[in-house]
């Protein structure tokens, strides 16, 4: 049985979130446990893992678009060759960033390689109006590899 603090707590989160959150903190503080929202507090801290996952992949992503974009566009390469790089060494830095603050995500990471080439085959022939039979099926290269700052194809 929720008790009437918990059951205001259910219903800001329903209207105004921002001042839920500032709220759950307060409480957290104080460590006054039994007015928290359980239920949408666990519900948070859980949907916080996703949004790391959902970064880190569209990261890579873009990572990836850029190196294919780098290594097959080339009536475009004289014109953007230096933007392309520096995009890639801004992804690989908030990727490497990412790692560092949440080390278990490298699984993760190996885990989406694939489907995020597969992406970015399909946004690089898009954005570059080039065939898909373009970039090749396969990675052009291994993630360590990928993500080395010293290496570009």
């Amino acid at each position: 049985m929720l008790t009437e603090s918990q059951q205001k707590q259910k219903q800001l989160y329903e209207t105004d979130y921002h001042l839920w959150v500032l709220e759950t903190v307060k409480q957290l503080q104080n460590q006054n446990l039994d007015s928290l929202d359980w239920e949408n507090l666990i519900e948070e801290v859980l949907d916080l893992s996703k949004r790391e996952k959902r970064k880190l992949q569209s990261l890579l992503k873009r990572l990836l678009e850029h190196l294919l974009k780098l290594k097959y566009w080339d009536n475009e390469i004289q014109t953007n060759q230096r933007h392309w790089r520096g995009e890639i060494a801004n992804f690989r830095q908030q990727i490497k960033y990412q790692l560092e603050d949440s080390p278990s995500l490298k699984s993760y990471l190996m885990e989406i390689f694939l489907q995020s080439y597969q992406d970015a085959r399909i946004i690089a022939s898009e954005k570059s109006g080039l065939p898909l039979s373009t970039f090749p099926v396969e990675p052009i290269a291994p993630l360590d590899q990928v993500l080395d700052e010293n290496w570009l194809p």
